[in-house]
């Protein structure tokens, strides 16, 4: 009898083998995975993830930037089952519609504030944050050919951005890694550097001086390209992914200015930043700034189902509906009711709770105190937060900036420690970030704080004996 067919529960052991036998995980190493064996995680409640060795973990990472509302929710278990045993799938071709996710459009539609001229009124479904993205591509170029104006194809992404996995998600995407692999970028895709001031700020410049400078890296993009066949600019309104990379506040007013200027369209990815991550249902808000299109996917069910989607501002939209023709493009899940349940519930709880009030409020300023206080650490060159996310970069030398060399690995050690010891938090290179659930209360920040700066102790502890530091 094998462990395919034994009435009892498996050992982490065999999981472990059957995994490495069958299963080809994301962004993985197999060869090192499969000797390592991986970590099978098998319950979830509240704010903590259980492994199958019985060892409880505080999700600081909120699953993957997703569980905002947290784990257990009955309510949307509740939501996902009812609309299962009423309607559990049908597609959203040839004229067709389900109730879910026409009552999803309208309450994003709501929810989405207008800025200025733009308003959202409508929504395009997909399934993911990646399809989203290539959903963009595919509409912003339909767009520039309606108005007669097809040579403008080129989209301008940032370097270290991160848009999706799939061959356009991947190329908006400004990830070195990711471009190896697949001969990528796919033509007519381009970027620019990144708003990072701790890394790229001059010597004696204000982070509102570099903003500016930052922004106008875009306008160079722009002229030398040819701003006539400049279709779109995308950027993610903080860089997740990419280490949590927090514009200064100069950043975003001009890459608005920049956009007017030459009439280019703005793609705003908040597939992390929205449903109240920031303390908005929509980050653009926070900032001011007036997108066309808004990419979301992962906490509009927090997780619990996939779903994603684009805000198309009107904008984009009146051109497409108003110049008819079949946009030939869309997918086998867009609007699945069962996901459009799920997420009309899953905003109903956060309506009901104030999450995003709480963010805006007491809680993400405590957390936002609490994060402040490991600025102290000599690891630590700068902890910073937005709302309900937070990032800091590792030093070497807190005085001089001096930075680890690839070769440290501070940030994977720094990681080990937190995973040793109860606490998921993710590492990028050198930085150590999280988002945790919104559900947070003031003292699951102090218990946070506590496992952080443990974490931040034992990797000090082990680079002194490595004579690193």
């Amino acid at each position: 009898m094998n462990a395919l067919t034994k009435p009892e529960n498996l050992s982490t052991r065999e999981i472990q083998d059957l995994d490495s036998a069958h299963f080809l995980h994301p962004f993985t190493d197999y060869k090192d995975l499969a000797t390592r064996g991986a970590r099978v995680i098998t319950k979830a409640d509240g704010i903590y993830v259980w492994d199958s060795e019985g060892s409880k973990m505080l999700d600081a990472m909120s699953g993957l930037w997703c569980v905002n509302v947290g784990y257990g929710r009955k309510e949307l278990a509740d939501a996902a089952y009812q609309q299962m045993m009423t309607l559990p799938f049908y597609n959203s071709f040839f004229q067709t519609t389900n109730v879910p996710a026409v009552k999803l459009a309208a309450r994003l539609s709501a929810l989405a504030p207008k800025v200025g001229d733009r308003s959202f009124d409508h929504v395009f479904y997909s399934s993911s944050g990646s399809e989203s993205n290539d959903s963009n591509v595919r509409m912003v170029r339909r767009y520039w050919d309606l108005l007669g104006q097809p040579q403008r194809k080129v989209i301008i992404s940032r370097q270290n951005a991160y848009h999706g996995s799939t061959m356009a998600g991947a190329s908006l995407g400004g990830m070195s890694g990711m471009h190896a692999q697949g001969d990528l970028p796919i033509p007519n895709i381009t970027h620019i550097e990144q708003p990072y001031f701790f890394e790229n700020g001059l010597p004696g410049e204000t982070s509102d001086e570099f903003g500016i400078r930052a922004a106008r890296w875009l306008e160079e993009k722009i002229l030398a390209v040819g701003p006539d066949k400049v279709a779109a600019f995308i950027a993610e309104p903080i860089q997740g992914a990419g280490g949590v990379i927090i514009p200064p506040a100069t950043y975003w007013p001009e890459i608005q200015r920049i956009v007017d200027k030459y009439g280019i369209l703005l793609i705003s990815d908040e597939v992390i930043c929205a449903f109240g991550r920031l303390g908005h249902w929509f980050a653009y808000e926070k900032f001011g700034y007036k997108p066309d299109l808004v990419t979301f996917a992962k906490a509009v069910t927090s997780g619990y189902i996939p779903l994603g989607g684009v805000m198309v501002g009107n904008r984009v939209a009146q051109v497409l509906i108003d110049k008819g023709g079949e946009f030939n493009h869309g997918y086998t899940y867009s609007g699945h009711p069962v996901a459009c349940a799920v997420a009309l519930a899953n905003i109903d709880i956060m309506e009901q709770e104030l999450l995003l009030d709480k963010v805006r409020g007491e809680v993400g300023a405590y957390f936002a105190k609490r994060y402040a206080e490991l600025n102290e650490h000599p690891l630590v060159g700068l902890a910073e937060t937005s709302g309900l996310v937070a990032g800091m970069v590792l030093v070497k030398n807190k005085a001089t900036k001096e930075r680890f060399s690839s070769e440290d690995a501070v940030g994977m050690l720094c990681r080990a420690h937190c995973f040793n010891n109860g606490l998921i938090m993710r590492a990028v290179g050198d930085r150590m970030i999280i988002a945790p659930p919104l559900t947070m209360t003031l003292s699951d920040i102090d218990e946070l704080m506590r496992l952080i700066r443990q974490a931040l102790d034992f990797t000090l502890r082990d680079l002194k004996q490595m004579g690193r530091v």
